[in-house]
């Protein structure tokens, strides 16, 4: 039983362990779109300032087109981070089902601890009740 309590909190960190890795990836998605967004803004306000839009432009702003490089790179690496995402929510899952296996052997185990101590106690009454009416 002892053996079964240590697998278990060792399945609950691992499942734990999982779960940081999934709210740290979702974490940083979530801000290199919010910097995506941020030079998005930046990119609109000095095409606006320099009154050119059109990319092949000879006149396009240097830091336009620098901002679109680095906001281009953040949407690829957030992109590349999804695919460790669902990589990392799957690995959770299993994490999951595993803990879980090994918590109801343990609910099973103690099932059957508790029916055959229900089953002695039984026997201990009969054997009491069987002693009184005998002596009757």
């Amino acid at each position: 039983m002892k053996s079964r309590n240590t697998l278990i909190r060792l399945k609950r960190f691992n499942v734990e362990e999982k779960r940081r890795r999934v709210a740290q990836i979702e974490a940083m998605i979530a801000e290199f779109d919010r910097m995506a967004a941020d030079l998005d803004r930046e990119i609109a306000a000095e095409e606006q300032r320099a009154g050119i839009s059109d990319l092949s432009h000879f006149a396009y702003p240097t830091y336009a087109k620098a901002a679109r490089g680095r906001r281009d790179n953040l949407r690829q690496s957030a992109d590349e981070l999804k695919v460790q995402l669902a990589d990392a929510q799957a690995e959770l899952g299993e994490a999951f089902e595993a803990l879980k296996k090994v918590e109801v052997l343990q609910d099973r185990e103690r099932q059957s601890e508790r029916a055959a101590d229900a089953a002695r106690e039984q026997a201990a009454m009969d054997r009491i009740g069987f002693g009184r009416a005998a002596r009757a």
